[in-house]
């Protein structure tokens, strides 16, 4: 069942299944007048989730319910603290308005940054209404499901010096050290995982952002689970530093299916997770 909402830029497709699927990280479009000041829209557009929209369009098929900006993380990012407070202290990351690039190339003209009136501004129009929708949502499904799943769909480059040392595992499960979700689904994703051809790791550099963190509330039977999916497992990714018309690369089915084959595993046992009478998965 689809839900439309008088807001352009933000989708919601509704499904019955106890399960959301958030894409906070999709969208590349950059309203009038916040494009001011911007050195490149070619760079305000470079960190975003390549195709993850794409990878993941089956999640409808399974009656998910999907949410997704279409608004460009460079404008506002949803998946960060609008108080400030880094989710990650100690290790580098981007603000609630970024001014950087993942590899730290200034996003702004020097002196042309969002100032805070900016800030909340966007924060008003854009990110509000995202984490309006994903509440609503999960009230919605929470009403007649004891259990809802929040998946929170992301991707990132494989190796970005400035942001983790070496190259990341084609599967980054985070769950906030294990405080957004019960351990049994957790689990039941890693098993997933482990069992494919692809690494993974669980709760290493990427734990879930601001997202998980605030609706994953296990003992109100609302579980949320960040999956950050490094680029090459779905997508052609060279190696090194990517530039201005050979980033992005190309969607390509074919050498997306094998990663897309274990993410519809993995949504398949969030949904049978939140069926009553769970246990788990077994291993042969």
């Amino acid at each position: 069942m689809s839900d439309s909402i008088p807001l352009p830029w933000l989708e919601v497709t509704r499904g019955d299944a106890p399960l959301v699927v958030s894409l906070p990280h999709t969208g590349t479009e950059i309203p009038a007048g916040c494009e001011r000041g911007l050195v490149s829209l070619w760079l305000a557009r470079k960190d975003a989730d390549w195709w993850i929209d794409r990878l993941y369009d089956f999640a409808g098929d399974l009656g998910a319910t999907i949410i997704r900006t279409a608004i460009s993380r460079t404008v506002i990012d949803v998946n960060r603290d609008p108080s400030g407070i880094s989710l990650y202290p100690g290790q580098a990351t981007t603000e609630l308005c970024p001014t950087t690039t993942f590899d730290g190339e200034p996003l702004y003209l020097s002196g042309a940054e969002p100032d805070a009136a900016s800030v909340a501004e966007r924060r008003t129009r854009f990110f509000e209404p995202y984490h309006a929708a994903l509440q609503n949502e999960v009230d919605r499904l929470r009403a007649s499901h004891p259990r809802v799943v929040v998946y929170d769909c992301h991707s990132i480059r494989s190796a970005i010096p400035r942001l983790f040392d070496g190259t990341l595992p084609n599967f980054n499960i985070g769950t906030n050290g294990g405080a957004t979700c019960a351990a049994a689904l957790s689990d039941a994703v890693e098993q997933i995982c482990a069992a494919s051809n692809f690494s993974h790791v669980l709760n290493g550099r990427f734990k879930g952002g601001f997202i998980t963190r605030t609706l994953g509330r296990p003992e109100n039977g609302v579980h949320a689970v960040q999956m950050e999916l490094a680029c090459r497992g779905y997508m052609m990714e060279r190696a090194g530093p990517v530039a201005e018309g050979r980033w992005p690369t190309a969607y390509d089915d074919a050498y997306a299916a094998p990663m897309r084959a274990v993410l519809t595993r993995i949504l398949e046992e969030c949904l049978n997770f939140a069926q009553p009478g769970f246990r788990g998965r077994t291993t042969s």
